[in-house]
């Protein structure tokens, strides 16, 4: 069977050499925790997810640290029932990984994200970022979407990609549904 170009770069992505990947990472640990990189590491991945290689198109790469989600257990004074340790953020990696780079490039919006490496310490995510002041996106009627007002600060809001799976928003059925209530669900009228 014959295969794409894209479908051949994922496949080279995933065949990567163990070798190649650890100096790969210990580079992104050096460099800062969010870098502008030229372009995506994975480009069938981005280009599944709507980037297209022209102005107005900016991929960050994001480094995220593991762990230390959890409430540390308290030692004394408490009550036996009271002593679980809950997780106390709700939100995926990449959902935190998406805000930050919001933050740091507040003229740019969000379009998409994906992992491009973990290692002990790390996780590691490329944003793809898209400037909606610049006319090349204004006039491509794909993307120009991002330009409407309503769609500012959307990795804020959660309504990326990763945003909308981490609360709950992305089953098909309402008989899966997690937000709004099953019960709300059902008022809506389907």
């Amino acid at each position: 069977m014959v295969q794409g170009a894209y479908s051949q770069i994922g496949k080279s992505f995933r065949n990567v050499s163990r070798e190649e990947t650890q100096k790969r990472l210990i580079e992104w640990r050096a460099s800062n925790s969010a870098v502008v990189v030229e372009k995506p590491l994975r480009l069938d991945r981005a280009r599944a997810l709507g980037y297209k290689a022209k102005k107005g198109f900016v991929v960050v790469r994001i480094r995220l640290n593991r762990g230390g989600r959890k409430r540390t257990r308290h030692k004394h004074g408490r009550k036996s029932r009271k002593q679980h340790i809950r997780k106390i953020l709700k939100m995926s990696y990449q959902w935190v990984a998406e805000i930050r780079a919001q933050k740091k490039y507040p003229n740019l919006e969000v379009l998409n994200s994906y992992e491009v490496g973990k290692d002990g310490k790390h996780y590691f995510f490329e944003v793809i970022m898209v400037d909606p002041s610049k006319p090349e996106i204004m006039n491509d009627n794909t993307i120009n979407w991002i330009c409407d007002s309503s769609n500012r600060n959307r990795a804020l809001r959660g309504l990326t990609g990763a945003g909308k799976k981490s609360r709950g928003m992305t089953s098909k059925s309402h008989d899966m549904k997690v937000r709004p209530s099953q019960r709300a669900w059902g008022r809506r009228g389907k």
